[in-house]
């Protein structure tokens, strides 16, 4: 691994413990973090309430860079992973889901931005869309 990829794991893993702090200061119950599933990984996943939120955390320089890293891509994994997440866990199945985001930038508090994009949950309780 190069002296670059190194420095951007550690800001990375940096920027999911200052998000993991932050969210529990606010209420919410840390489940897993960096949760891994055979069709993606879930930054954070945190309980508040009857809400479920799948967290996707992304640490730039600035906080409107972050905001642009998310992409549909990234958004299609964690819908998958998500899937994957509820057919193994019916414990959850009743909950709310919520996709999330944290943005975080040096020197700046984690910004939380709620229901950054939403999802059909009839999508996520099909288990033939989870495999994909």
């Amino acid at each position: 691994m190069t002296e670059a990829r190194q420095q951007a794991w550690r800001r990375g893993r940096w920027a999911e413990l200052a998000c993991a702090v932050h969210l529990r200061l606010r209420g919410y119950r840390i489940l897993a973090q960096r949760l891994r599933s055979p069709v993606g990984e879930i930054d954070i996943l945190a309980r508040r309430g009857g809400v479920l939120a799948i967290i996707e955390v992304k640490a730039r320089a600035d906080l409107t860079t972050a905001a642009d890293a998310l992409t549909a891509r990234q958004q299609r994994r964690l819908i998958r992973a998500a899937g994957w997440l509820i057919a193994g866990r019916p414990d959850l199945a009743g909950a709310q889901i919520r996709f999330d985001a944290m943005l975080v930038a040096p020197w700046r508090i984690p910004r939380h931005v709620v229901d950054a994009w939403r999802v059909d949950p009839q999508w996520l309780n099909s288990s033939d869309r989870v495999a994909r």
